[in-house]
């Protein structure tokens, strides 16, 4: 349930965010979104703050006012935060974090990417891999890059529930495979 409830919100920013007179363009909304719940999870005392039924909701916004003029929120974010608070729902800012930047993937056309291989890559090779990623999913790639040196070689990438694996395991996996059968 609750992950269902941090996609609606999540929803919701992202609906007023793609508003075209929002005057926010939806990449920093995700970064400042960000800046936010980071700012959130990483003090112990705001979070108890914010968290505790004993601390009136007047405070609880006093203390989202003053952080959202710290971190220069937009007014969106900054209401945004205040409805969460309100509501209760500062524990789950994460998850509505990650669900936001998905919705904003989706919306504008990226993708997310896992990609795994033996060795660390250049600059360049992730381009690369990229580009062809991209250009077979007609979408643009957001890569996450991981170093698994049991891969051995090449690459393995997971976008969504597809996995392409041009690793060396892989292939003498399948060699293994066919061999058995």
């Amino acid at each position: 349930m609750t992950d269902a409830l941090s996609t609606h919100y999540a929803e919701a920013l992202a609906g007023a965010v793609f508003d075209p007179a929002a005057g926010l363009a939806p990449e920093q909304a995700s970064e400042q979104l960000k800046s936010a719940a980071e700012a959130i999870s990483g003090s112990p005392d705001l979070q108890k703050v914010l968290l505790s039924p004993a601390v009136k909701k007047a405070r609880k916004q006093a203390v989202i006012g003053k952080l959202a003029d710290q971190l220069n929120l937009h007014r969106l974010l900054k209401n945004f935060l205040l409805v969460v608070v309100s509501h209760r729902r500062t524990r789950d800012l994460s998850s509505m974090q990650k669900n936001f930047d998905a919705i904003v993937d989706e919306r504008t056309g990226w993708v997310p990417a896992e990609i795994t291989s033996a060795r660390e890559l250049d600059p360049a090779q992730r381009e690369q891999i990229e580009k062809a990623l991209g250009s077979k999913l007609g979408k643009f790639v957001r890569a996450q890059y991981t170093v698994d040196p049991s891969v051995l070689g090449g690459i393995r990438a997971r976008v969504a529930s597809k996995e392409y694996d041009a690793t060396v395991r892989g292939k003498l996996e399948g060699i293994r495979s066919r061999l058995v059968s």
